[in-house]
C-alpha cells in the first residue's frame, strides 16, 4: 500500500488508513524546504571544516553532529508523507509540530559554536539581543501557543492549508527562541542569571501544559475539521486529540525538568554566597 501524494490532505479512503512507519517517512522533495535546509547544513559544515583545520579543538565534534541530527529531524518532520495526512490525524500532526518545537531546537542551539562571538554593537548584535530577550521570546511563545491552538485559530490554519507550511515554521521558530534563552548561546549579548533562565524555561511551559490539559479532559473534539474525520489506525477524532495532549504534555516535561534544574543551581548559588565569610582585612 502506498500513501497518495495528493496536494489535499485527508483525501484517503478506509483502506489507506493503516500506513507503516516506512509509508510514513518517505521523503518527498519540496525545492522552497530542501534548498534552505541544505544552504544552512553547507555554511555550517563548512565553517565547521575550516575551524578544525584551524584551532582542532575549539569546534568540538559532537556540536557538529547534534546540528546535523537537527536538520535530519527537520527534514524527515517537514517533507515526509506524514504532512498529507493533516486531517487524518491530529496526533501525528501534533507529533510533528512537537518534533519541530522541542527536539531540533535543542539539537542546533547545542550545535553552535562556543567560541563565537558576536558584539552588542552591531546590527546583528542589536537584532538577537533584542529577540532573545526573555521577555519578547516569552510573547512571541504564548502567542503562537494559544492563538494556533484555540479552535477558531486552528481551523483557519487548516481549513486555509496554513497547517501545512505557516504553523510547523513558526512551532520552530518559537522553539529556537525559547530554547536559546535557556540554553543562552550567545553570551555576549545575552544574561548571564542562571535563575532568570529557571524562571523563564518554567513559564514557556505553562501555555503548552495548559493547551494539552485541555485536549485529555475536554468530552468532545474541540476542532470542526476532525469531528467527523476518518482518523489513521482505527482511532476515533476524540482518541486522536486526547493522545495529541499527552504528546504535547510529554514533549513539553523536558525543558522543565531543565528549568528545575537551572532553579535549583541558582538557590545553591544564593545559599553558597550567603555563607561565604567576608575577608579578614589586611594587617
Amino acid at each position: 500500500m502506498s500513501l497518495p501524494v495528493s496536494s489535499v490532505p485527508g483525501n484517503l479512503d478506509p483502506s489507506q488508513l493503516n500506513p507503516s512507519l516506512a509509508e510514513l517517512l518517505a521523503l518527498r522533495f519540496d525545492p522552497l524546504v530542501w534548498l534552505p535546509i541544505l544552504a544552512v547544513g553547507a555554511w555550517y559544515f563548512v565553517a565547521f571544516a575550516r575551524s578544525r583545520r584551524a584551532h582542532p579543538g575549539v569546534w568540538p565534534i559532537w556540536r557538529a553532529v547534534l546540528f546535523g541530527l537537527g536538520l535530519i529531524v527537520t527534514v524527515i518532520v517537514t517533507q515526509s508523507q506524514a504532512i498529507t495526512l493533516t486531517l487524518n490525524s491530529m496526533a501525528l500532526y501534533m507529533g510533528r509540530l512537537m518534533l519541530l518545537a522541542e527536539l531540533v531546537p535543542p539539537l542546533v542551539v547545542l550545535g553552535l559554536p562556543g567560541h563565537f562571538k558576536l558584539s552588542r554593537s552591531s546590527p546583528a548584535g542589536q537584532f538577537l539581543s533584542v529577540l532573545l530577550d526573555p521577555w519578547v521570546a516569552l510573547a512571541l511563545w504564548f502567542a503562537i501557543i494559544i492563538f494556533w491552538n484555540i479552535p477558531a485559530g486552528f481551523n483557519a490554519s487548516v481549513v486555509t492549508n496554513t497547517a501545512g507550511a505557516l504553523l510547523p515554521a513558526l512551532y520552530l521558530l518559537g522553539g529556537l527562541l525559547v530554547w536559546s534563552v535557556i540554553l543562552r548561546p550567545l553570551p555576549s549579548i545575552q544574561g548571564r542569571s542562571l535563575g532568570n533562565r529557571g524562571w523563564f524555561g518554567l513559564l514557556s511551559g505553562l501555555p503548552m501544559m495548559a493547551v494539552a490539559a485541555t485536549w485529555l479532559y475536554s468530552p468532545t473534539v474541540l476542532y470542526t475539521p476532525y469531528v467527523s474525520a476518518l482518523c489513521l489506525w482505527n482511532l476515533t477524532p476524540l482518541q486522536n486529540q486526547s493522545i495529541s495532549g499527552w504528546i504535547m504534555m510529554l514533549a513539553g516535561l523536558p525543558g522543565m525538568a531543565l528549568a528545575l534544574v537551572q532553579l535549583m543551581g541558582w538557590l545553591i548559588e544564593l545559599a553558597d554566597s550567603g555563607t561565604q565569610q567576608p575577608p579578614p582585612p589586611a594587617a
